[in-house]
């Protein structure tokens, strides 16, 4: 029986078959990290959602061409358009430029991207290098006469495109005033957007660029581009005017996804993204995780509370992509404990030579469910059932938990020596000269797994 992938799309409220625009070929755009703090564990979540998607429609066979934008530079604080640019305002506190900020974060979030072994994009192209290109769209935007420019910008005009609102479905009319957006008296409609942001009066930013635009009555004035503008740009360079796949976290769909349609659509009179995929909020302790609160994790704070990054990662396979997820440290220990007896079970059974006809026969049955959107607690639970090392196997090119067959390593003296002290480390709750010599013993093939109780397991 021929599998089909059947995958909820937001804009059409509904879960729909996949069908790629071009056969044996799939394009994605999915929304990168803003590069001016650590990712959280609730951002991370997002792209182990997507990560799960990019797996299931390789093994159906199909080459998946993605894109991963780094923004870097044109997300104000309030997500839209007013308050300060993060990356600007993360620079200043930090005493640092631009570039050192972007720089680090950029290659924090990458790593992170490996230890929770995700797959890479295709492309990761930083915002900031596309300047020009951002400055040509919103210039065909203007000769359409799609824009407006007030004293502090070039706004989009939302009226001009037809069923603006068909992804967000928010009641437009009657939208109050500074709840989804700042209030700004010279926008002529609620809904308006920057495409361009001037530069504040005797307040020189590091990233800021020439551009056709002036404020009224006012010279030339440096400025740069708004949030939503660098994703169709980029979009269309990499995957053309109509792709496939647009993901993102549920935050994006009432504001930026509802954008970046909408300034797309008034250019080439199609909607970018055939499907619209958005995972839901990690929830701690009864609110979303939002870094501008300091409500969050990273996953380096959980690695030095003695936690893995797959241990995060089967955490969030237990829970649907589109449900809200609870996160504690107690539920992330459960996580870890049942990881570890699968790999335990895998490393003690049968793992040699093809499926047995009843395994064969899960499989297939596994796979159907993984089928209908992404279902991954559903497959673990049948797998769980299944106790089969062959199947858990057989399934790690979709879950990406690292299982593999693995043999018990033989440890040197030296590294003997070094897993005490690093148990004496963990006793003290000097956790981050415990993980030193956890990454250290990595580096020569060998991986601890702490156990309840203390007890250490080590393999090549």
């Amino acid at each position: 029986m021929e599998l089909k992938l059947k995958i909820y799309n937001t804009l059409k409220r509904k879960k729909e078959v996949f069908k790629p625009i071009k056969k044996g070929e799939v394009s994605i755009y999915t929304c990168g990290p803003t590069v001016y703090d650590f990712a959280h564990i609730g951002n991370l979540r997002t792209y182990i959602f997507e990560d799960i998607l990019v797996r299931t429609l390789k093994v159906l066979g199909l080459k998946v061409k993605r894109v991963l934008n780094i923004t870097d530079v044109g997300h104000l604080t309030d997500d839209e358009d007013a308050g300060e640019d993060k990356v600007e305002k993360s620079a200043r506190k930090a005493k640092k430029t631009v570039q050192q900020i972007t720089t680090y974060y950029e290659k924090q979030f990458l790593s992170d991207m490996v230890q929770l072994n995700l797959k890479k994009a295709t492309y990761t192209p930083r915002a900031s290098v596309y300047i020009a290109s951002m400055i040509r769209f919103i210039q065909k935007l203007e000769a359409k006469k799609y824009t407006y420019i007030t004293s502090d910008g070039v706004y989009f005009d939302s009226t001009r495109v037809p069923n603006y609102n068909q992804l967000a479905k928010i009641n437009i009319k009657g939208l109050e005033e500074g709840k989804r957006v700042k209030i700004n008296r010279e926008k002529k409609h609620k809904s308006d957007f920057a495409l361009w942001k001037f530069s504040p009066k005797n307040s020189k930013r590091q990233m800021e660029w020439d551009s056709p635009w002036s404020p009224p009555g006012r010279d030339k004035v440096k400025g740069f581009p708004g949030w939503h503008v660098e994703c169709s740009v980029l979009a269309q360079k990499y995957l053309g005017d109509k792709f496939d796949i647009h993901c993102g976290g549920v935050d994006h769909i009432p504001v930026h996804h509802t954008n970046e349609i909408a300034q797309s659509y008034a250019l080439t009179k199609k909607i970018p993204a055939v499907y619209w995929c958005h995972g839901q909020f990690l929830i701690l302790e009864g609110e979303k995780m939002a870094k501008s609160k300091n409500h969050y994790f990273t996953l380096d704070e959980l690695e030095k509370k003695g936690f893995e990054p797959m241990d995060f990662r089967f955490m969030v396979l237990n829970n649907h992509y589109r449900s809200r997820m609870d996160f504690s440290l107690k539920e992330l220990e459960k996580s870890r404990n049942t990881r570890l007896n699968i790999r335990r079970m895998i490393q003690t059974g049968q793992t040699e030579g093809k499926l047995t006809d009843s395994e064969q026969s899960a499989y297939q049955a596994i796979l159907e469910r993984l089928m209908g959107d992404l279902n991954t607690p559903c497959v673990l639970d049948m797998l769980h059932s299944c106790n089969s090392a062959r199947l858990w196997l057989k399934f790690e090119p979709i879950l990406g938990l690292g299982f593999k067959e693995e043999k018990i390593a033989d440890l040197t003296e030296n590294q003997k020596k070094l897993i005490k002290e690093r148990e004496a480390l963990r006793q003290k709750k000097q956790y981050e000269k415990a993980d030193n010599i956890r990454k250290l013993l990595q580096k020569q093939g060998i991986e601890l797994e702490d156990r309840q109780g203390g007890t250490k397991y080590y393999k090549i």
